[in-house]
């Protein structure tokens, strides 16, 4: 789920980045009166600022949604990796004395 999240979020910011430098800005409808209108008749006359703007707006609203989901899977994995049941007590020792220690050498009297 976590590797899904990231894929779909590195995506949706490539997908932001190309929307915004396909946008033209407020300065080129100055340009358009002096004879570079034709570029705007594929989505009609009004059509490309409204569909690209709205579809940067979702695109934009995805991508917070998937950077607040990938801030909790974050949270989360830092819990579990410092959290006290996930910390495994060794078995304890208890210090064996030479004499019933089975490696210990016996020695003869």
């Amino acid at each position: 789920m976590h590797t899904f999240v990231l894929v779909v979020h590195i995506i949706l910011a490539i997908l932001i980045i190309a929307l915004v430098l396909v946008q033209h800005g407020k300065g080129a409808d100055a340009g358009a009166s002096f004879g570079g209108g034709g570029a705007a008749t594929v989505f009609g006359a009004s059509g490309s600022g409204n569909f690209l703007t709205r579809l940067t707006a979702i695109c934009t609203a995805l991508f917070f949604i998937t950077s607040l989901t990938l801030a909790v899977f974050a949270k989360k994995q830092t819990t579990d990796a410092y959290s006290l049941q996930s910390v495994q007590t060794a078995p304890s020792q208890q210090p064996t004395s030479p004499e019933t220690s089975p490696t210990a050498p016996k020695t003869s009297e």
